[in-house]
């Protein structure tokens, strides 16, 4: 057990009472001297900037001290502390405010001159309630304890009423920027000295800046609201612009849905009318070749018997031919059907089948009978054809229509 060697009381220490900054190279260590006197220090191999409130460290050994809720006394070794964060600052702050009056008496020793000003300025703004106070040493900061749990008052020293003067001004200064730099409190009011006096220039700076913050913020808070309110009118006019195009998604995918139930209704007649066709055209080629066969056998005048067979022959091969051109389009057929409608919007769709008929090259009489007209009307067709396609006088129709697949 080890004990303070200037009040005598037990040291406790813990092997987890530490937090270590690996990043930052240092580590913070705390112990409680005697029953309520909380010292921490910092380990390091040189000065550092305190970046961590390491409030958890702090937590465990209240908890661990059985001193939560109850009042103690917090001693801070500043001697490696050359600055301390902002997060640090605002944290160091927070907890003051939050956990007060649990501070009996907050007391920093061994500080730096490089962070005299920053330890003053935060003593000048702890509440009254709590004393805080900076001594030099070790020895000094377990001395005070000592005396206020003695009962002392320990008053500040100063040499005349200048002197004191100087260090309220210095004090309402100091809390002045920190309630500004560490809270953001723009509208708290500065205590200004008279007007005659050497520091109110400095004063108020201090207050001109903070009506600067402040106004500023206001801009900012404001730019910020025109923002979101400009954000949320974009927002609400794309989603109405979506949601008047997802309708309109609907209705044509609709239409699309009819027209394709149309579409394959229409196929489905067609495949039936084409089995209806086939089926027929089977039918009749099958009677006429009966019929061939029986005039074969016929015993009859033989000039009139070939007429007859020939006659026969003519009609089955018209037959078939017409099967052939009812039977199913290829994949060819209807890639130029395609090209020939995109490249010619004016034909129309018989001009179309003739146009595939030219050129899968059947001749005049076996298309007009295919789609039941004459010789000489299939004639002024083609003429008509060949003026809608712009084919010069002398171009074949025939010649193009090949051509044209292959372009």
């Amino acid at each position: 057990m080890k004990y303070c060697p200037v009040s005598n009381l037990p040291i406790v220490e813990r092997p987890h009472w530490k937090s270590v900054h690996n990043e930052k190279q240092y580590t913070t260590h705390m112990q409680r001297i005697g029953d309520d006197i909380l010292l921490t220090s910092y380990e390091a191999e040189h000065d550092i900037t305190v970046e961590f409130m390491d409030k958890e460290l702090f937590c465990t050994v209240l908890e661990e001290s059985g001193l939560v809720d109850k009042p103690v006394f917090m001693l801070r070794d500043l001697s490696l502390v050359s600055n301390v964060s902002y997060a640090y600052k605002k944290h160091l702050t927070q907890l003051i405010y939050q956990w007060q009056p649990n501070f009996r008496c907050i007391i920093f020793f061994n500080t730096q001159p490089e962070f005299q000003t920053t330890a003053e300025t935060f003593c000048s703004i702890v509440p009254e309630s709590t004393k805080v106070m900076i001594v030099n040493d070790y020895n000094e900061a377990i001395n005070a304890v000592v005396a206020i749990k003695a009962g002392e008052d320990l008053p500040e020293e100063y040499e005349d009423d200048e002197d004191e003067l100087y260090a309220h001004h210095k004090k309402d200064f100091l809390a002045a920027t920190a309630r500004i730099g560490w809270l953001n409190m723009l509208t708290q009011p500065i205590n200004l000295p008279s007007e005659d006096d050497y520091l109110f220039p400095f004063f108020k700076a201090i207050e001109s800046l903070q009506n600067d913050l402040l106004e500023k913020e206001k801009l900012t808070t404001k730019e910020i609201e025109e923002k979101s309110e400009n954000c949320e009118k974009k927002i609400a006019e794309k989603t109405i612009l979506l949601n008047a195009q997802l309708e309109m998604n609907k209705k044509l995918k609709a239409l699309f849905d009819r027209e394709r139930s149309i579409l394959k209704s229409r196929i489905a007649s067609q495949d039936m009318e084409l089995t209806r066709v086939s089926t027929a055209i089977a039918e009749k080629a099958s009677t006429l070749q009966g019929l061939f066969e029986k005039i074969n056998t016929l015993n009859i005048d033989h000039g009139i018997k070939q007429d007859m067979v020939a006659t026969c022959q003519n009609l089955i091969e018209t037959e078939i031919i017409e099967k052939k051109l009812n039977t199913e389009l290829t994949s060819t057929d209807s890639e130029f059907l395609s090209k020939l409608q995109r490249k010619h919007p004016n034909l129309n769709q018989r001009d179309l089948r003739i146009g595939l008929l030219i050129k899968l090259n059947y001749d005049t009489r076996e298309i007009a009978r295919s789609i039941g007209i004459s010789t000489r009307g299939l004639e002024s067709i083609r003429y008509r054809m060949h003026k809608k396609m712009g084919l010069s006088k002398h171009q074949s129709i025939k010649n193009y229509l090949v051509d044209l697949i292959a372009t």
